[in-house]
């Protein structure tokens, strides 16, 4: 299950930087466009930020992570390369 968490880390914080994206540079130069990506591109990203969550608190004791450790996970979630971080120092 741990392998499934860093997949789910990668691909939420890839999905974190494309809802960036759409909004600082495509909804600028095409709102239709960034509409047409706004539902699929934020559906995908929520999704992975709840499988994220919830695979973190079911591994919390398994993996035997501190407090700290599972705040500092948890807490990647709201931050952009957050979870990349994470996937590197506490999910190897």
């Amino acid at each position: 299950m741990l392998r499934i968490l860093k997949n789910v880390a990668i691909l939420e914080g890839v999905s974190y930087l494309v809802l960036f994206f759409n909004m600082l540079f495509i909804k600028p130069s095409n709102i239709e466009l960034y509409k047409a990506l706004l539902y699929p591109v934020g559906m995908t990203h929520g999704l992975l930020f709840i499988s994220y969550v919830l695979l973190t608190i079911l591994l919390i004791k398994s993996q035997e992570w501190t407090y700290k450790t599972s705040l500092v996970i948890l807490g990647a979630s709201l931050l952009p390369f957050a979870t990349f971080y994470v996937e590197k120092k506490y999910l190897r």
